[in-house]
């Protein structure tokens, strides 16, 4: 496999690591990079393909984990002599359970399981992308514009039980390609009165084991197609996916109480454009 496949490969990977887990929809972001200029499958056949975005995918979720390692310990009860409470009195005390978690993924597995071929056979396409792009901006524009007036969720701890499946309802909407698991969870979390960054803390922490269960999953069926040859590319691809991902969802974590969801929305209108004009 030559310099420059490999390098095709690392490119992908950034475009997954940037754009997985921000609201502007990592499938738009490939449509452009890999259908548009790249075409992998052109040089990779289409399962080689289909089996290295699994893979990239993977490094993604990768980074979430090393990021919430500490949450992740705690909600699986391995930490020795833990704290319940937290040193600072003023800090709420911590109480996110992973019965939270399980609350919130049960929806969107559901649905996922029901009509996960039927999105892979019906809904996969540039026109039903821009239509996810265009919705899931407007739906955060709207949770910007009418979001409570006084925060009821400050941090990801206060959350309750309705309101993680009520989030975990809203998430069914990304199923939609282009619609965005975190434009749409995020947006949905702040419509419910949490701030931004509880949101997004809690769309990350319920990302992971539905996103990992869906992808290995997928490697699982599809096994066959790791060969030698093949191997340094998922491997250029799986690390850069990685190391992006860990620098943009700490950058996006840092950012996101103080610049709200509008402009993602904006940069999903513009990328839109982009695509269509492309395309059509």
């Amino acid at each position: 496999m030559d310099f420059f496949t490999i390098l095709k490969a690392i490119i992908l990977g950034i475009v997954e690591g940037l754009t997985e887990f921000a609201p502007v929809s990592s499938t738009g972001h490939m449509v452009i990079v890999d259908d548009m200029w790249l075409q992998s499958e052109q040089y990779l056949t289409k399962y080689v393909a289909n089996t290295f975005k699994i893979v990239i995918q993977l490094g993604s979720i990768l980074a979430v984990v090393i990021i919430f390692r500490n949450r992740f310990i705690d909600l699986l009860g391995l930490r020795r002599g833990a704290q319940t409470e937290s040193k600072d009195a003023s800090q709420p005390q911590r109480k996110l359970k992973l019965t939270h978690v399980i609350v919130g993924l049960i929806p969107a597995g559901v649905f996922g399981l029901l009509f996960d071929d039927y999105i892979d056979e019906y809904l996969f396409s540039i026109e039903t992308v821009l239509v996810g792009l265009v919705i899931g901006a407007i739906f955060m524009i709207i949770a910007d514009r009418f979001r409570p007036a006084k925060t009821k969720v400050d941090t990801v701890d206060q959350i309750t039980y309705k309101q993680a499946l009520s989030v975990g309802l809203i998430q069914c909407l990304s199923l939609w390609p282009g619609f965005s698991r975190s434009g749409s969870t995020i947006s949905g979390g702040v419509l419910l009165g949490m701030s931004h960054r509880a949101a997004a803390d809690f769309t990350f922490i319920m990302a992971v084991p539905i996103m990992a269960g869906a992808s290995l999953l997928s490697l699982a069926k599809n096994w066959e197609y790791f060969t030698l040859d093949s191997l340094p590319f998922f491997i250029a691809g799986f690390l850069s996916a990685f190391v992006f991902a860990l620098l943009s969802i700490r950058f996006f974590l840092k950012l996101i109480n103080r610049i709200k969801l509008v402009p993602f929305a904006i940069y999903r209108i513009v990328l839109a454009a982009v695509i269509y004009i492309v395309y059509f």
